[in-house]
């Protein structure tokens, strides 16, 4: 099974403490590690690698509520820019979205985030504490509210 999907699992399981809120193409989490204070990710609902092999319906629903996952983290976590990608190889060929919320000066030289070390992205210290992401969870899930009641 795929990293995307086992996390899929983990969260219909209700095991998945990162778990915002599921939409009807996928799901919403913060990501574990909060390098990026309210870094969230979308994971698409159907195990795919390309968006050409969704049925355009799905396909275009899944990129509206994407721009609604990330909009949603703007809204909440207050970033000067989100970064948008949608990644998937290895062992995570699962398409999947990290919206990454950006301000000036978060990392060393401007760029991509993956250009900072692995050791850096994952350092313990951005894990957040219960309390953090119960938090981080509810403000995210807040503006996600609002956004879908005014569609």
């Amino acid at each position: 099974m795929c990293g995307v999907c086992d996390r899929i699992q983990k969260t219909l399981k209700g095991n998945n403490k990162y778990f915002v809120k599921e939409l009807q193409t996928g799901y919403v989490v913060l990501g574990d590690y909060q390098r990026f204070k309210g870094y969230t990710l979308f994971l698409c609902k159907i195990h795919a690698t390309e968006l050409h092999q969704l049925e355009q319906p799905f396909r275009d629903l899944f990129l509206h509520e994407m721009s609604l996952a990330a909009e949603a983290a703007f809204r909440a976590f207050q970033p000067e820019k989100m970064n948008y990608e949608l990644l998937g190889q290895g062992d995570n060929i699962h398409m999947h979205w990290h919206c990454f919320p950006r301000r000036k000066g978060d990392t060393p030289v401007p760029g991509p985030v993956w250009k900072l070390p692995k050791e850096e992205m994952y350092a313990d210290k951005y894990l957040p504490s219960d309390s953090e992401l119960q938090e981080m969870k509810q403000k995210l899930n807040t503006e996600l509210e609002k956004l879908l009641q005014a569609e």
